[in-house]
């Protein structure tokens, strides 16, 4: 099925593969993204049928993010899922998820990568999150990252929005894979067999299990009506990043 924004496919084996289909925009998180993405998590997590969810992008990345350079517009549909709920659902979805990491997986999207419970990245691909350079403090992102990369490496990339590699990814366990571009189909594919042997039931009782023992993001996470777009920083932030400008509090050397 291909929606607006993602392809949606369910194979004979229960394998549901999400695919991001913005490669013109890096596959950017824009409104109707977020709103198909959620309705699609919330229609798997009870089809029976399906197995494992694959979570992948078109093109040249992963996911870039959200799409600063083209937010608003009188045009654009109401917002029915948040990234925040999207991210919520995807770190809840009952059925094992991997996301397959190509190019970059940015902002919004290294937190996509970060709900799935196995990550396989190319040797090229990277992770970041710049939200503070574009002047926004990424607060209801930062349970997912905690969890999927530990306080002190979030506190270093979270405050600096330098790039992690994937092989530094690999190490501070944002990823779990990271192999050759021309490997990473089928390293994902041995992954997505390996979790076919489980019993459905059974890795759904895990996953609640895992869940109940981790402090849930909702409750993790503060600032529920924070929003990081609104501040004078972000507005210079994001107007930096449309103009390819450095930001006004940037010092020059």
């Amino acid at each position: 099925m291909t929606l607006e924004t993602i392809i949606c496919e369910l194979s004979g084996r229960g394998v549901a593969t999400i695919t991001l289909n913005r490669p013109e925009r890096s596959n950017a998180l824009n409104v109707t993204m977020l709103n198909e993405l959620g309705a699609q998590l919330a229609a798997l997590a009870s089809d029976q049928s399906a197995r494992v969810v694959v979570l992948r992008g078109s093109g040249k990345h992963f996911c870039a993010g959200a799409d600063v350079a083209g937010r608003g517009g009188a045009d654009a549909p109401p917002a029915r899922f948040s990234l925040h709920q999207v991210l919520a659902a995807l770190d809840a979805q009952p059925q094992p998820t991997l996301a397959v990491v190509q190019g970059a997986a940015a902002g919004g999207g290294a937190a996509l990568a970060a709900c799935c419970d196995v990550v396989v990245a190319a040797e090229q691909a990277f992770f970041s999150i710049p939200e503070v350079r574009l002047g926004m403090a990424p607060v209801r992102l930062a349970p997912f990252f905690i969890r999927a990369m530990g306080r002190r490496s979030f506190r270093r990339y979270g405050l600096s929005g330098e790039r992690i590699p994937a092989p530094e990814a690999l190490r501070i366990g944002l990823a779990h894979a990271v192999c050759g571009a021309t490997d990473l189909d089928r390293t994902a594919a041995e992954i997505v067999d390996a979790l076919l042997h489980g019993a459905p039931r059974a890795m759904r009782e895990l996953k609640e299990a895992i869940a109940a023992m981790a402090m849930p993001a909702s409750a993790a996470s503060p600032g529920a009506d924070h929003d990081p777009t609104k501040s004078e920083e972000a507005v210079e932030g994001i107007a930096s990043f449309r103009e390819k400008r450095k930001p006004k509090w940037y010092p020059a050397p």
